[in-house]
Order: C-alpha cells, then sequence, then structure tokens
C-alpha cells in the first residue's frame, strides 16, 4: 500500500506514517519497522523531500518564505528540517515579488490606484510574502505600468444626510 502511496507522489515520514496507521492489523512497533525499512532504502527521507518542495514552492510557483514553511509544516515536515530547507534557498523574495507583481499589475490596475495597490498587495501577500515586500514590488510594479495616484481633488459630495445640534 505504501508503494503504491510512493508511486503517486512523495511523502513525508509524518504521512507515512499516517497512511499505514490507517492500514488493519498495523500497530506501532509494525509501522516503524516498516518506515525504518523504507528509510534505508531511501523512499523516505524528509531532508530531500523537504529541498524538493520548497524549490518546487519557489520556482514553480513563485512563493514567498512564509508560504514555503506553511507547506512543509501541513506536509509533516520537521520545524528543524523545513528550516533547513528554508537557510538553502536564495534569499531573492524581493525579485521574485516584484517579477510575480509585473506580471499582474495590468489585470489589477484600473483608474482608482489604492485599489489596485490593495489588490496586486493582496495577491503577494498570500504567496507568502512580508507585507513590506508585497508593498514595496506592489507599488513599484504599478508605477512600471504607469498606474498613478490620481492627484488630489474635491472631496466626492456627501450624501445628503445633515446632522444639526439639539436646539
Amino acid at each position: 500500500m505504501l508503494l503504491r502511496r510512493l508511486r503517486g507522489r512523495s511523502l513525508s515520514l509524518a504521512e507515512a506514517r499516517t497512511a499505514l496507521g490507517g492500514v488493519e492489523g498495523m500497530d506501532d512497533v509494525l509501522i516503524d519497522e516498516v518506515l525504518a525499512k523504507f528509510v534505508d532504502l531511501g523512499y523516505l527521507n524528509d531532508e530531500a523531500f523537504a529541498e524538493q518542495l520548497a524549490m518546487s514552492a519557489i520556482e514553480r510557483r513563485g512563493q514567498g518564505r512564509r508560504a514555503v514553511v506553511q507547506t512543509l509544516r501541513k506536509r509533516g515536515i520537521s520545524r528543524e528540517v523545513a528550516d533547513a530547507a528554508i537557510a538553502d534557498l536564495p534569499d531573492d523574495d524581493a525579485e521574485r515579488a516584484l517579477d510575480f507583481a509585473r506580471s499582474k499589475a495590468r489585470s489589477v490596475g484600473g483608474k482608482d490606484y489604492d485599489a489596485s495597490l490593495r489588490r496586486l498587495a493582496g495577491q503577494l501577500a498570500r504567496r507568502g510574502y512580508s507585507s513590506s515586500v508585497s508593498l514595496d514590488a506592489a507599488r513599484q510594479a504599478l508605477a512600471e505600468a504607469g498606474v498613478r495616484r490620481a492627484p488630489f481633488s474635491r472631496p466626492a459630495p456627501s450624501s445628503g444626510v445633515r446632522f444639526t445640534p439639539d436646539e
């Protein structure tokens, strides 16, 4: 059963343990023996798996470090292994965020600069970039795309509701 699961996609040790725990007749001792055998054969390796996931998240999906750590933790990778995988990544979050922001600047750009900035910065934040990196990249990409804040103009007319003091 575990071999079949590993053919479909890589698993962490925690995911493999969970999968084996669902098999009828498997106790903790037997699960530990099977996992040890799979580790010895090289089928399960959390360090290599974490590096693979981290590089995939960075290169294919353009995610930031926070999103990568979240993905690793969700897949059952220990904090120490996740930290080591993150430490090996290139420190180019700002460049990747700006590349993504440039690709999306025209689609979020509208008449309202502030709304465009919020949308683009929100997209970057959901990809796992820090708020400062997201805002800087969004501002620069919007400026390069020609989306600018409108000069100050007269305030919009009021709704017509007036509040008067009680007499």
